[in-house]
Formats: structure tokens, C-alpha cells, sequence
């Protein structure tokens, strides 16, 4: 089992990092969060691993944090849903944010991530819902429910019209900034200020 790669950031794209290893390229499939957290090429960089094994192939995914690796790993024991999809799942939504909707059995919020329908969304909640759970707090499920929800909210809304993560990010970075302080600004609000930056 091959537990992390450790070494420079030889290129990225939004789902594939490759990681020289002492003169070996390892090319490794990692979702948008992981992406976001990658610094530039040419730098020093490490990611958790996890091995999938197939019958005609060795493929390597990578993760930013060991979370993320274990909800990965979680996904894939549910019926119906493979590497590949858990790692659609963890680019279309933050771990925090997918343990607090998964928690509260909101099947609509997971729904609005790309290409997990209502069935699906279903056996993830009924799966994961109690383990979940029991990993958020009171004071986590408080943080969680607040503006980090808003904000999720809005980058699946911006990631449904089209825009790929980073740009989604960075237009959602601004908006929040333009809101008065004292001000909270729902999903909706948030996502109009988000497309007005994307389109100016």
C-alpha cells in the first residue's frame, strides 16, 4: 500500500496531479479540493494516497487531508458508487460541508452535485448518516451551518452554470468581501454578486 507521495509538483490540472518522486512521475487523480490546495508547479508537495486496484489497472488518488481520504473511502462502500464517482462527489462539495448535510439527511443538497441523483443521494445519507454524525459536535454543526453552508451553497450553484471550481471560488472570494459587515447574505444573493464579478 503505498500511504503518501512526497515531492516536487511536476504539473497539475483540475483533476490529475503529477508528483516527480526521485525521478519517477507518479500521475494521481484528485478532486477540486485537492486541487485548490496544490501549490505551483515546481514546488515541494505531499498527498495522501489510496490505491485502487482493477483488473487492467493500478490507479493512485490523491488527497489534501486524511478526511478527505477516509469520506473517500466511505463512499466507496456504498452500492452503486466507485472511485471515480466519490471523487466526482468530493469535488462538488467540501467534506465539512458533506458531513453536515449527509448528518442532517439533506438528500436536496447533495442532489445539486453533478451527475448524483436522487437514488443515489438516498444510499449515501441511509450509509453514512449515523457515522457522520457522530463525528460533529454541537459547536461544529453551529460553524457549519452558518456561512460556510451559504457559501457551498453558492459554488454548487456556480459549478451547475458552468464554472469550474477555482474561478467559482475566486468570484465567491470577492462577493463575500462586498457584503456590508453585519450583513449576511443568503445562497442566492451571494451566487447574483458571484455571477456579476464572473460576467464584468
Amino acid at each position: 500500500m503505498i500511504e503518501f507521495l512526497e515531492g516536487v509538483l511536476a504539473a497539475k490540472e483540475p483533476m490529475t496531479a503529477v508528483i516527480d518522486v526521485g525521478g519517477v512521475a507518479f500521475a494521481v487523480q484528485i478532486s477540486l479540493h485537492t486541487y485548490d490546495t496544490l501549490p505551483v508547479a515546481g514546488e515541494q508537495v505531499q498527498l495522501l494516497t489510496h490505491l485502487h486496484v482493477r483488473e487492467d489497472a493500478l490507479q493512485l488518488y490523491g488527497f489534501a487531508n486524511a478526511e478527505e481520504r477516509q469520506i473517500f473511502r466511505q463512499l466507496q462502500g456504498i452500492s452503486g458508487i466507485g472511485a471515480r464517482m466519490a471523487l466526482n462527489i468530493l469535488s462538488g462539495i467540501s467534506p465539512d460541508d458533506l458531513r453536515l448535510r449527509v448528518s442532517s439527511g439533506d438528500v436536496g443538497a447533495l442532489t445539486r452535485i453533478p451527475g448524483i441523483g436522487k437514488k443515489t443521494a438516498e444510499r449515501i445519507v441511509v450509509e453514512l448518516r449515523d457515522s457522520f454524525a457522530k463525528g460533529l459536535d454541537e459547536k461544529e454543526r453551529a460553524a457549519a451551518g452558518g456561512r460556510l453552508s451559504v457559501r457551498d451553497e453558492a459554488l454548487l450553484a456556480l459549478q451547475a452554470l458552468g464554472y469550474n471550481r477555482p474561478a467559482a471560488e475566486k468570484a465567491l472570494s470577492g462577493a463575500a468581501a462586498a457584503v456590508a459587515e453585519g450583513m449576511t447574505a443568503n445562497a442566492s444573493e451571494l451566487t447574483k454578486a458571484a455571477l456579476r464579478l464572473l460576467n464584468s
